[in-house]
């Protein structure tokens, strides 16, 4: 006999997340649950072994022992402050003071604006915090968006960015933070990621499909008969940092590692979805369903376990070093611009 799934109404969960996110009506809060019955008490073990690590203190410097503490997660509590302090962000900040309020008070680039405008109400529709703008945060997603398009004019606004502002200011609930953590993404981590031709996303994409080549080959035959090219299924996943794709704690757990070790965590966890669901993947056999498949794969349980998910992509994907992936990415980039001859 099936078990029936639990509702809102017979669980002890609200149907709105501690991000404000609305839990959509299918949402499986058995088992959901389940995964909080043991993560609650990693949480309180990790949140102790934090507060001793730090101390008085609200952030530390690098070394082996914070990356492996980054690793298990970054408490609410400290997040903030050590994905500023990780990143170079603090610094950056501190080198410009007033520098983002000057960008808001400074001339506007109306087109640039007219963009802005169009993307803000669209971003986060079920989040309770991004309904409007008096009581929202919809206000200070423009004011930072703005300030990045004329702080980065080579950019302006690219599509995509809406979405990891907004998570950024739920996270960090600072407008200049996020500003400056914005500045550090997009022209530090993910070069080439933002501009007009998307040359980061797309290299990441074509470095995605040679290393699932390596590992799990029969993934990439199976797409190829079904004609069904890497940048559908994974563009999104890249462009957006897998917010609006994964769970979000488990979206905050990869930036974590996103802002101190680095991009190469988007490919360990992207490499990590498709090898892990093969079979999955092979059962799907047309692309209708293979995009289905992609998109089930991001919203499963195996995702939802944010801790489990985590250490799964450090062991899954195997070894592939940042000299190895910087070597990798090279080769992509002229595939890529070898197509566009």
């Amino acid at each position: 006999m099936a078990v029936k799934q639990k509702t809102a109404q017979n669980s002890k969960f609200s149907d709105v997340d501690e991000y404000g996110f609305e839990r959509p009506h299918d949402f499986d809060y058995a088992t959901y649950e389940e995964f909080m019955s043991e993560y609650l008490s990693v949480l309180t073990r990790r949140a102790r072994k934090w507060s001793q690590l730090l101390g008085a203190k609200e952030t530390v410097g690098r070394s082996m022992k914070l990356k492996r503490y980054v690793r298990k997660g970054i408490p609410m509590k400290h997040r903030g402050k050590m994905w500023m302090t990780a990143s170079g962000a603090h610094k950056r900040q501190q080198a410009h003071p007033n520098y983002y309020k000057s960008l808001l008070e400074g001339e506007k680039n109306e087109e640039v604006i007219e963009m802005i405008n169009i993307d803000v109400p669209r971003t986060f529709p079920d989040n309770i915090y991004f309904k409007d703008y008096k009581q929202g945060k919809l206000a200070s997603l423009k004011n930072v968006l703005v300030a990045f398009a004329h702080h980065n004019t080579n950019i302006g606004y690219c599509q995509g960015l809406n979405y990891i502002v907004g998570l950024l200011l739920i996270i960090v609930k600072d407008e200049e933070n996020t500003f400056w953590l914005l500045n550090v993404l997009v022209e530090d981590l993910l070069p080439g990621y933002y501009t007009k031709d998307m040359l980061g996303v797309l290299t990441d994409i074509k470095a995605l499909e040679e290393l699932v080549r390596e590992r799990k080959p029969l993934i990439c035959k199976h797409l190829e008969y079904n004609q069904v090219d890497w940048g559908l299924v994974a563009t999104k996943w890249f462009v957006c940092l897998f917010a609006e794709v994964l769970p979000v704690e488990t979206v905050l757990r990869v930036w974590d590692c996103l802002f101190y070790e680095g991009n190469k965590i988007l490919m360990r966890t992207a490499v990590c979805l498709v090898v892990s669901n093969q079979d999955k993947i092979l059962q799907a056999h047309d692309i209708g369903a293979l995009i289905e498949c992609f998109k089930s794969i991001t919203k499963d349980a195996s995702t939802m376990n944010c801790h489990a998910f985590m250490e799964m992509i450090f062991k899954v994907p195997g070894s592939f070093g940042r000299s190895k992936l910087s070597k990798l990415r090279d080769e992509c980039q002229k595939g890529v611009h070898a197509e566009r001859i």
